[in-house]
């Protein structure tokens, strides 16, 4: 049978903030391979999936994945080598058994994920077909909307800004190469405005600048600028945040230090929700922070149906806690990382979910990312119709951007663009 597997071989590689991450292989029979990378993420929820590391003082800051890497070529190796590479859900259903915990602290979730997604890309070379296609099928053929973080705060900078990304959303185009190319005239100028304005225009983790301000306001007021002065309008491109907003919520307050507020659950809502009636806001991710369910429900009541209202930290793209905040009508949008689970089955059951109960969904990236463009592929295979990968800058990032121009022109009229509902 040539589609069994007869090899799997894991390695440490750096992600983009020079971190130790893995790297694996899995070899079929037929003589395809797949390869994939994992990614790292610096602002986390709590219930993610474990990222197994070493903790070796003085070796990578105590970061290296060694364990990870072995727990692949051992265990996980000798228990799939043999199996049908086809099989996606027999390949993680194995995997999560051999761990046994309930959130793949045994053999970590960064080293079963890396063999579920290496699976993947080997089951599709096997078939000759592209990844995407190997996803989706025939039904894929979304191309999504680019949520492109331009300019980086929280703990993805390091300047005074609260909120962890500020995005611009290019989704008032005909096709996706259009919506990126406004993306990159936006980009450039606002790269100008910084200067001109004697700020800087390094970058952040994840390729959006990160001048050294303090008011988000004052950041929106920016990327405001650079949209109209790129020659476009708020009815073509508009404005996003990533609050992240577990990271500044302590003891029932929302301590915002940039801005000197220390608001309450529902002072920090109604300061929300004037941000949405002041700038072309679409979409706002974690508002409120994974602790405070009455300050979703109570935003979401105000918010649902007009823009997304995206949950990240409060699901970590988990489908029981899925399910849960779609049963309370929390949010109305999910964040979905593969990383946060640790297989691609379960990410696609979390996508699944999402399309059933008419909530929209964003793939993902992390902010420690690799080269590895899987989430690309994932976008269209699940036709996500919006995905988050970053900014403009770092190769990291533009890989997945030039994956997705490739799948847009192999899709060529058979593309649809634009499918989000609010």
């Amino acid at each position: 049978m040539q589609n069994r597997i007869v090899d799997i071989v894991s390695r440490q590689i750096l992600n983009s903030r020079g971190e130790p991450t893995l790297e694996t292989t899995v070899y079929t029979e037929k003589g395809s391979k797949g390869c994939a990378s994992v990614p790292s993420g610096a602002s986390k929820g709590k219930n993610e999936a474990f990222e197994l590391r070493d903790n070796i003082s003085g070796f990578y800051g105590g970061k290296s994945v060694l364990k990870a890497v072995q727990n692949v070529n051992d265990c996980i190796s000798r228990s799939l080598i043999g199996q049908n590479v086809l099989n996606q859900f027999r390949l993680d259903m194995i995997m999560k058994e051999l761990d046994s915990s309930k959130n793949k602290e045994n053999l970590g979730a960064n080293a079963i994920l890396s063999v579920s997604l290496a699976c993947a890309r080997a089951a599709a070379n096997t078939l000759d077909l592209p990844l995407y296609r190997y996803i989706g099928g025939i039904s894929a053929h979304v191309m999504p909307i680019p949520m492109i973080n331009i300019l980086n705060g929280g703990v993805h900078a390091d300047n005074g800004l609260d909120f962890q990304e500020f995005m611009i959303v290019p989704y008032g185009f005909g096709s996706f190469s259009d919506s990126l190319k406004a993306a990159n005239d936006i980009f450039s100028e606002l790269k100008e405005i910084l200067k001109k304005n004697g700020l800087s225009t390094a970058v952040g983790d994840e390729g959006g600048y990160s001048p050294d301000i303090e008011s988000d306001e004052y950041a929106l007021d920016l990327i405001s600028e650079a949209i109209q002065k790129a020659g476009y309008t708020f009815e073509q491109v508009k404005l996003a945040i990533d609050f992240a907003s577990s990271g500044f919520f302590k003891d029932g307050y929302y301590n915002l230090e940039g801005q000197n507020l220390y608001l309450n659950s529902a002072e920090f809502c109604s300061y929300v929700f004037s941000l949405t009636e002041k700038y072309p806001l679409i979409s706002i991710e974690d508002p409120m922070s994974e602790d405070d369910l009455n300050g979703w429900k109570m935003l979401s009541e105000n918010l649902n149906g007009k823009i997304m209202v995206v949950s990240d930290d409060l699901t970590v793209s988990d489908p029981e806690r899925t399910e849960k905040i779609i049963k309370e009508k929390i949010a109305n949008t999910v964040l979905i990382k593969p990383n946060q689970m640790g297989t691609l089955s379960e990410t696609l059951q979390t996508a699944e979910i999402c399309r059933k109960n008419g909530y929209n969904f964003i793939i993902s990236h992390r902010s420690g990312e690799t080269a590895d463009t899987f989430i690309s592929d994932l976008s269209v295979g699940v036709n996500s119709g919006v995905i988050k990968t970053g900014s403009l800058s770092r190769s990291e990032r533009t890989e997945k951007y030039n994956r997705l121009l490739k799948i847009e022109n192999d899709l060529k009229n058979n593309a649809v663009f634009n499918q989000i509902k609010l």
